[in-house]
């Protein structure tokens, strides 16, 4: 009986190992398969673009090639009319192909219509996509969000960056989306006087604290760091950002946003991308925290930077109003109070 048992025991392991291994094969092959024909819908669409710029024969070419493709592979789905058309549209919005670069092309057929029908911009379509693939969006659910333009609300909307225009994607939109506003630094249990210096050094005694706040793939490599230029410059904070293989300086200001600070940012910017940036790496991301800052104030100071820069306001645990401290009970106060109930 327990041979029996051990056996069962032994076989659910094997069959459940070799079920997992057929399911990732399947997705595999499923996935490779796809690419593949995405590939060839590039391609068709791309020499139909081409043969009509060198010719005079317009839309008359895809009508007679779904004839003839239909005919000559009558039991292949996917040249018709419409969809040869759409293959134009698809290579006329993607000139280049990239799998690597690019989230679109590694999406299902039925969702790439989807975008280059409803999208105009190529940033935005891309965003589309990457969000997409990073949440398993079902068609219904991207047409819902492009239908609610959900772009809008969350790549741009309360986030003053030049991400988008300075990166390419993905990198812009992977960086878009870790830029929060504000950040929370109750953790810190500073007041909202505190000094640069004193945010500073409580982020980085509760650095795992911070982390959790920046997000993940963020990896802290240090605070004060020199980078010298005929002289020394010390950086507040700077991070390796995995996922993005870039540095990020995360720079503090307890003071409302000016737009010098951006300029100081990106000077430090230009010195890491110089001394530190390795041929493996993105181009290096500047974060700027600050007390309060206006979004129109930010934009303005970031058109012209070349450097990708994001700036967000931090919260701290606000002071106790002087007004408000009287009217709260003093400890002895409280003490006293709870004796009573006790005794009662």
């Amino acid at each position: 009986m327990n041979d029996l048992v051990k056996l069962s025991k032994e076989y659910a392991s094997l069959f459940n190992e070799l079920k997992e291994k057929i399911r990732n094969t399947q997705i595999r092959v499923a996935m490779a398969v796809n690419q593949e024909v995405i590939r060839l819908y590039w391609d068709m669409g791309k020499q139909i673009l081409e043969k009509q710029q060198q010719t005079q024969w317009g839309s008359k070419l895809i009508e007679t090639l779904s004839h003839d493709l239909l005919s000559a592979f009558p039991e292949t789905r996917g040249f018709s009319v419409r969809n040869i058309e759409r293959m134009r549209q698809f290579a006329q919005f993607y000139p280049v192909l990239d799998f690597a670069a690019q989230a679109a092309p590694q999406l299902p057929w039925g969702h790439i219509i989807l975008l280059i029908q409803k999208i105009k911009v190529f940033e935005e379509c891309e965003w589309y996509a990457h969000q997409t693939i990073e949440h398993g969006w079902s068609r219904t659910t991207l047409e819902t969000y492009i239908k609610r333009n959900l772009y809008q609300q969350v790549a741009i909307e309360n986030k003053a960056s030049n991400f988008l225009m300075r990166l390419p994607p993905p990198q812009s939109i992977l960086a878009q989306d870790i830029l929060k506003n504000p950040y929370n630094f109750d953790f810190l249990g500073l007041h909202d006087d505190a000094l640069e210096r004193d945010i500073e050094h409580g982020l980085t005694a509760h650095i795992t604290k911070f982390l959790l706040e920046l997000g993940k793939g963020f990896a802290f490599i240090g605070r004060q760091v020199p980078i010298s230029l005929e002289e020394d410059y010390f950086i507040d904070m700077l991070f390796y950002h995995l996922k993005l293989r870039s540095y990020v300086i995360v720079e503090i200001k307890s003071t409302k946003f000016k737009p010098e600070h951006a300029g100081q940012l990106n000077f430090y910017l230009n010195l890491v991308d110089a001394q530190l940036k390795g041929p493996e790496d993105n181009a290096s991301i500047g974060i700027l925290l600050c007390k309060s800052r206006s979004k129109i104030v930010a934009e303005y100071a970031l058109k012209g930077i070349e450097k990708p820069i994001g700036i967000s306001e931090y919260e701290l645990t606000k002071a106790i109003p002087e007004k408000l401290k009287g009217s709260l009970p003093s400890i002895e106060e409280l003490e006293a109070e709870l004796s009573k109930e006790s005794e009662t």
